[in-house]
């Protein structure tokens, strides 16, 4: 998981000066790299690999100068061996403003888990699928020969991992008693691209996905904000995203 840390101008409290947005999941390295526009081979970037590699928090500052963001690289969740409820509190993720649940292949217990306690807690959530590429190429090679790989059978494939991935979010979902909502298939390259301004080409939901977060970040600071404090003092203000 990560953890971001929101910098002010002046101390409100530990609510109001230490603002979270937690990711869980598989990937979250590259996707915290992507939220900072910085590609996993930059100075600075997350480090990543095929396995864990977070072992130890890690702070990492964004490098935009209008960006008040500071990135925490927690170890990842894992299958949880003690109650969800402890996890949650022993993570200190209660204090989140936003989570980020991504995932790649498989949407697990322990997701849901994340979820439910999310809801518990009032805190908003956000699932996310990585590495949609990926997917959408394994959709393609086992389309049958004679498709080929032209445009078509690329939208083709694109489409299909889309719905697919929609329809099984909402069945497990469903399944867990929880509510519906939507769900951010993204590539963590493109969010790049994204995030400092480009229009990348097969994009699915990287424009969708950096907008909600933030706006809900800043509803929420609104919320627990003294209204005596000037609109200035908002660490969201003037944000380059």
């Amino acid at each position: 998981m990560a953890f971001a840390y929101m910098k002010t101008s002046q101390p409100f409290g530990p609510r109001i000066s230490q603002e979270h947005t937690s990711i869980i999941g598989i990937g979250k390295s590259s996707l915290i790299n992507a939220f900072r526009g910085l590609r996993n081979n930059d100075e600075d970037a997350a480090p990543t690999g095929i396995v864990e590699t977070t072992s130890v928090i890690a702070r990492y500052l964004d490098p935009h100068p209008a960006n008040s963001f500071v990135w925490y690289d927690v170890p990842g969740a894992g299958t949880l061996s003690v109650p969800e409820w402890q996890y949650f509190t022993d993570q200190g993720l209660y204090i989140s403003y936003c989570i980020i649940v991504l995932f790649d292949n498989r949407f697990t217990s322990t997701d849901i888990a994340i979820l439910r306690n999310c809801a518990q807690f009032q805190i908003p959530t956000y699932i996310v699928r990585s590495q949609s590429k990926r997917n959408i190429d394994d959709i393609l090679d086992d389309m049958p020969e004679e498709s080929g790989h032209d445009a078509e059978a690329e939208a083709e494939a694109r489409e299909k991992y889309i719905r697919e991935t929609r329809t099984s979010i909402a069945r497990n979902l469903e399944a867990a008693g929880l509510p519906e909502q939507q769900v951010y298939m993204v590539e963590s390259k493109i969010l790049t691209q994204v995030v400092k301004g480009k229009q990348p080409e097969g994009y699915i939901d990287e424009w969708a996905l950096l907008p909600d977060l933030l706006s809900e970040v800043r509803r929420r600071r609104v919320i627990d904000v003294d209204p005596n404090v000037d609109a200035q003092n908002d660490g969201l203000a003037g944000s380059a995203y």
